[in-house]
């Protein structure tokens, strides 16, 4: 195949990998499915690709040339100089809720990633994407009780829903000096769509209906800046050091709020308002530590703060989980988000000419973090712990990745939901050599 041919197939087999993303994400009903998405922008998104959810979600002092990893926009430039790289997600999850004697179940699936990159000149290279940044998913429903108000007004149903997500896209470059030190920027666009949706029905027809809910068509423009610096220890082994610093990001678009009335007796449209956001994403800083060992051994341990706290999710309609608050209503608060991970890869001989088990990347971590924002005082945990490995496919570094998260969030204290989860995570690795000059024709 000729270089250009080859150019050709690539650009083209990746524009269809982001196509397919863009249809697939749109015909999702829920991108992930939990009732704590129902505060706020919902429930963010797990970082990385399969290669990084396999070790936690580390990435932000993590290099390799055989995988893309978009953590750190300075991790770009650990590739090969010649080379194509793609990658291309699905995430599917499965979650068991309890609350008291309650239980229900949901199982998911949804892309969570497609991405390029390709060397710019030298030591510098770039790399474009697009993947989710929240996903909004509930439904649930309840019939009043009180005898009180069903021996007046017959049954009382009340329902509620909420679908939709938001995305990003993100463009970033990077360059390395001194073969050691690396540099990196990139731009994030954020777009989404988020509906929300409280209803309650009356049996008895002489009384109205009341049906409430916020539509949050957003969009909001950030950058994320990175640095990695590797320190060579011995012949074969180094250690590299990474941060990250994502700016806040101002919500644009519009957020509607309304409430009617329907039913038999009178229909009517009891509130109204539609207007700017006036809601920010939360600032973000990384920092991470990675140990490599040859093309054998890499342990990195991650650590990733951002405060929600004054940024407007907990004051502003539409974000708050219902029209107003109070009247028995969840106590919903902005929060500090921590999240503390590591991760470890083992190949027990990417050469071996015999044993194709031996060429198998095999991958595992564990993760502790805390939602951004807390319910009546309480703070929402999460904890867990991952495997993977990724499968080569010869030649070059095609492979396919696939991942494990087992884990936890919530507790069943004060009347609170507990998650019991396990996801799966799958992510095809393209590799292709550009610009190789062929000795025959």
């Amino acid at each position: 195949m000729t270089m250009s041919k080859r150019i050709f197939s690539s650009i083209v087999l990746s524009a269809a990998i982001l196509a397919l993303f863009c249809v697939g994400a749109s015909a999702q009903t829920y991108g992930s499915y939990t009732p704590y998405s129902i505060f706020a922008v919902g429930d963010l998104a797990s970082p990385g690709t399969a290669y990084n959810k396999s070790m936690a979600g580390v990435g932000i002092a993590g290099r390799s040339h055989r995988f893309l990893n978009p953590l750190n926009p300075a991790a770009v430039t650990a590739r090969d100089s010649l080379a194509f790289m793609a990658d291309f997600s699905l995430l599917q999850d499965n979650k068991i809720f309890r609350q008291g004697d309650l239980r229900s179940g949901s199982n998911t699936m949804n892309m969570s990633g497609a991405m390029i990159s390709f060397p710019i000149w030298r030591s510098s290279a770039m790399m474009l994407g697009i993947q989710p940044y929240s996903d909004t998913g509930y439904g649930y429903g309840y019939s009043f009780t009180d005898p009180n108000i069903i021996g007046q007004a017959g049954n009382v149903a009340y329902t509620a829903t909420g679908k939709g997500s938001i995305y990003q896209i993100f463009a970033s470059a990077g360059v390395t000096f001194w073969r050691r030190l690396s540099i990196g920027a990139e731009f994030i666009y954020h777009f989404g769509k988020i509906e929300k949706t409280f209803t309650e029905t009356f049996s008895n027809s002489s009384y109205n209906g009341a049906s409430n809910g916020h539509t949050l068509q957003l969009t909001a423009p950030a950058g994320k800046f990175g640095v990695q610096y590797e320190q060579p220890m011995g012949a074969r082994s180094s250690m590299i050091i990474g941060a990250t610093y994502k700016t806040a990001a101002n919500l644009k678009g519009n957020v509607t709020s309304y409430r009617f009335s329907t039913g038999t007796a009178a229909s009517d449209t009891l509130y109204f308002k539609s207007g700017a956001p006036d809601v920010s994403l939360a600032s973000e800083i990384g920092v991470g530590l990675s140990y490599r060992y040859g093309d054998k051994l890499m342990v990195e341990a991650d650590y990733t703060r951002s405060d929600w706290r004054g940024r407007g999710i907990d004051t502003r309609e539409g974000f708050t989980g219902n029209l107003s608050t109070g009247a028995g209503l969840s106590s919903f608060a902005a929060s500090v988000c921590e999240a503390y991970r590591l991760g470890v890869e083992f190949v027990p001989a990417r050469n071996d000419i015999r044993y194709y088990y031996r060429k198998i990347a095999y991958r595992a971590g564990v993760y502790w973090k805390n939602d951004y924002y807390t319910l009546d005082n309480n703070k929402i945990n999460a904890y867990g712990i991952t495997l993977g490995a990724t499968l080569p496919v010869f030649p070059g570094y095609n492979g396919i990745t696939i991942g494990m998260d087992f884990g936890q969030r919530g507790s069943m204290k004060d009347n609170m939901i507990r998650e019991t989860y396990v996801n799966f995570s799958i992510g095809f690795n393209l590799f292709d050599i550009w610009f190789q000059k062929h000795q025959y024709q």
